[in-house]
């Protein structure tokens, strides 16, 4: 089956996550990605879970973020895998990076030394504020928390009148990889037209400021500074999780004036929306605390299956809340195929999330295992570069190149 970037090739200089989630997406979708690592191995390759013990080759945060890749040693700090990475470039279509700003330059691979190299390229660039950022903060180090931290994000987030708190899953790193495919996928496209490469700059910062949705409106229209506000929406009434008889939660999430009328209805207080102080969406946001003090008792008399039926039934917008077993062996993931299973070389088959993108022709895939740490450096250096078995072993003598594994 052809794959939609199928003939593109990506130069992958990216670790830990925020950079390999793009090269992730773009080899799902069938991009040849060299996933170029130092003799140490990404810094990935020490984040647990572990497949097995303690393994460079054996951590299930790597794997899951590599499949489909290529994987390479090269050794940057010897003039010999300069070269190589040259090489490479000169015949790729996209390199992506996610060191500080002059790391790239001092090495001689800034935009200004790739488009001389290779005057098509879309180079992608991901750091914590950006390549082109006041020198202060140019060269701070990012990761997921601090981009969450300094974008605002945190101070939404978490209970009510409590103190800030972390999304769950890394949004920082995985939010400016999904923009920054988006970016990518503009400049081939503009590249098809031109003819001519560009650099994507893309903060950490940004992407999650860029996403914070009403949070920034609320301030910038009225100056009002929000806070966390737990599982509540600030301008929706009810959206949240109720407590139910069996001590679980179900999401009531009644967007509109139309489906609160329904959904009190069928809790058995058709009378709500008559009330003043419910009328409409802004009245119940206003008057919230005085509403869940009417549904609070209410939804405790059922349990959350029983609520699902009576919501499903009224065709409204419901969820019970899952937790991670409870997701895994759900019937709908299964049906739509979301765990794939891999055989992963020295760990055996493992399972791991599938691309989200379903397309009628080309949709993303898993159709190979992450590599192991230089798995495929002398097979990249042989086909793409002509090395002969000679070359590639005295490479390896000097420390250029190794295969790691």
């Amino acid at each position: 089956m052809s794959r939609s970037l199928e003939g593109i090739r990506v130069v992958d200089l990216s670790h830990v996550l925020a950079a390999p989630t793009v090269t992730m997406y773009l080899a799902d979708l069938g991009a040849e990605v060299l996933h170029i690592e130092p003799p140490i191995g990404d810094d990935a390759r020490e984040f647990g879970p572990f497949a097995g013990d303690h393994d460079k080759n054996h951590s299930g945060y790597f794997i899951s973020l590599n499949r489909n890749k290529k994987g390479l040693v090269l050794n940057l700090k010897q003039p010999k895998a300069k070269e190589i990475l040259k090489e490479l470039i000169k015949i790729s279509d996209v390199v992506v990076e996610n060191f500080r700003p002059t790391t790239m330059r001092k090495l001689g691979f800034g935009w200004e030394d790739l488009k001389k190299i290779n005057p098509r390229i879309v180079y992608c660039s991901i750091c914590g504020f950006g390549q082109d950022s006041l020198p202060e903060y140019s060269e701070r180090p990012s990761y997921d928390m601090v981009a969450q931290a300094y974008s605002g994000l945190m101070s939404i987030t978490g209970p009510e009148g409590g103190p800030p708190c972390r999304v769950g899953s890394s949004v920082g790193d995985i939010l400016t990889g999904l923009q920054a495919t988006i970016g990518i996928l503009a400049a081939l496209r503009h590249r098809d037209r031109t003819g001519r490469g560009q650099h994507v700059d893309m903060a950490m910062i940004d992407s999650v400021f860029a996403t914070i949705e009403n949070a920034v409106a609320r301030y910038t229209i009225s100056g009002e500074i929000p806070g966390p506000l737990g599982g509540t929406h600030p301008s929706i009434t009810p959206f949240q999780g109720y407590k139910t008889k069996d001590g679980s939660y179900v999401i009531a999430a009644i967007g509109t004036d139309a489906l609160f009328v329904r959904f009190a209805k069928v809790i058995g207080r058709p009378d709500l929306p008559e009330d003043e102080r419910f009328k409409t969406n802004p009245l119940r946001t206003r008057h919230r605390e005085a509403l869940n003090g009417i549904l609070d008792p209410i939804m405790m008399t059922k349990t959350t299956p029983e609520w699902e039926e009576i919501f499903e039934k009224e065709g409204l917008p419901y969820s019970p809340i899952n937790n991670m077993k409870q997701i895994c062996e759900d019937p709908h993931i299964a049906y739509r195929k979301m765990l794939v299973d891999i055989d992963q070389p020295r760990v055996g088959r493992m399972r791991i999330a599938a691309s989200p993108i379903r397309m009628s022709e080309t949709p993303g895939e898993v159709y190979a295992p992450a590599p192991l740490l230089g798995q495929h450096t002398d097979e990249v250096l042989k086909a793409l570069l002509g090395y002969s078995d000679e070359t590639i072993a005295q490479l390896k003598k000097e420390g250029v190149i190794n295969d790691g594994f």
